[in-house]
């Protein structure tokens, strides 16, 4: 079954930099567009950034534009979010999702915290 596995979360110092994995198995990934979402406690999740399934074309929420890059190597099945200039605000559960038609799969989260 479809499965999505992120990776590369942890602590960072505000003005610092991760870089966020999400591996895909189980459906045929050059076929879904592929999507970061986050959500910080006590609200809800929300995006942060997209990829079209061919790679040409992103998209980011304005709070990450600037700082955030998404990208994805359809060779391999996978997705990363280069995250720099982090700041406290970004501190959250970052999701991986992928998403075509009515299927929409997501993966179990990664901590990402921003503090001094």
């Amino acid at each position: 079954q479809a499965q999505l596995v992120e990776s590369g979360g942890g602590l960072v110092q505000p003005g610092g930099s991760l870089r966020l994995s999400c591996a895909a198995s189980g459906f045929t990934f050059d076929l879904y567009a592929m999507s970061w979402y986050r959500q910080a406690p006590g609200k809800e999740r929300e995006p942060v950034a997209l990829i079209t399934s061919g790679g040409g074309s992103t998209n980011y929420a304005s709070s990450v534009k600037g700082r955030f890059t998404i990208s994805r190597d359809n060779a391999k099945n996978t997705m990363s979010l280069q995250m720099n200039s982090l700041k406290p605000e970004d501190t959250a559960v970052y999701y991986c999702n992928a998403r075509r038609d009515s299927y929409n799969y997501w993966g179990q989260g990664t901590q990402v915290t921003v503090s001094s």
